[in-house]
């Protein structure tokens, strides 16, 4: 007769339900109850008690409360890095066996530079889990994806945030660093000679951030070029005309990043997804839900 100690059975019959880990995962990224109910429709209440029961089940505890939310304990954070896995792997058998996964189309925005780092990846991810669905992509600058949620031209989207804002809904963030090329070491060295600067529109935080650093430097510079397109921001670059202003993901392999000794520090900008409502599709939030996934390990 097969005999079994009392802390086997427990760990037998202790089991990581999936719908507790959803909600697990939706409250660590929301950083908060009340925003993590609102974005998987769920009441506060009911969230409250799953993560009491989520808690029993580890035996450890797993948030600790601010005055801003919750943050993730030492245990919550390494439970978070199983969940996301497991709730993937569960997510993509499910939609191969059944054959069918989410279907639809929703309308997403997002920077050129983001598009460039995180777009295949996060494609190809998503379309492993739903198939069916269909992701129709806008690249502009964040000014000019707020103003398509605004008017509903797009269900979400990928913005960027100035440092201090928004902080809990906050995915990663980004250094801004400026890049240029070699032939543009004359122009360095020469404090008395405007500074050319390739920048988006006058309205974005590269640009914003580039000017104020400069100022407050004491640094001349001209706008030498000024678009919302990264191909052509980085086509001057590469140029030797002008530098330009980017997140450090984005940074081609071919260009170099012009280091704080030469020119000031940028700031750094957070990453946030959007919606264009308060009830999000079902959709929408699963595609925001696989953005959060891919930024955080990528």
């Amino acid at each position: 007769m097969l005999m079994r100690d009392s802390s086997e059975t427990n760990i037998v019959s202790a089991t990581l339900e999936i719908d507790l880990l959803r909600s697990f995962t939706a409250i660590a990224q929301a950083g908060s109850l009340s925003r993590a109910a609102q974005r998987i429709a769920r009441t506060q209440s009911a969230l409250s008690q799953q993560m009491k029961r989520l808690e029993e089940i580890v035996e450890q505890p797993l948030f600790q409360r601010t005055g801003r939310g919750v943050v993730l304990t030492g245990s919550g954070e390494r439970l978070l890095g199983h969940a996301q896995r497991i709730l993937r792997a569960h997510d993509e058998a499910m939609a191969d066996m059944s054959g069918r996964g989410l279907s639809g189309t929703i309308r997403f925005g997002c920077p050129d530079d983001y598009a460039a780092a995180f777009l295949p990846h996060l494609l190809r991810e998503f379309a492993v889990v739903h198939p069916h669905a269909q992701v129709e992509v806008i690249c502009e600058p964040t000014p000019r994806l707020l103003e398509q949620l605004s008017r509903h031209a797009l269900d979400l989207a990928l913005i960027s945030l100035p440092d201090g804002v928004d902080t809990p809904n906050v995915i990663r963030r980004e250094a801004l660093v400026w890049i240029g090329s070699p032939g543009l070491d004359g122009v360095l060295s020469n404090p008395d000679e405007p500074l050319p600067l390739a920048l988006s529109d006058s309205d974005t935080l590269d640009h914003i951030a580039a000017c104020d650093a400069l100022s407050k430097a004491g640094r001349a510079y001209r706008i030498a070029y000024a678009s919302s397109n990264l191909a052509g921001l980085t086509a001057l670059a590469r140029s030797g005309q002008a530098f330009a202003v980017m997140t450090q993901t984005a940074v081609p392999p071919d260009l170099r990043i012009v280091t704080a000794d030469t020119l000031p520090t940028l700031p750094s900008v957070g990453i946030t997804v959007k919606f264009d409502r308060a009830r999000p599709s079902h959709l929408s939030v699963a595609f925001a839900d696989q953005i959060r996934q891919t930024l955080a390990v990528m």
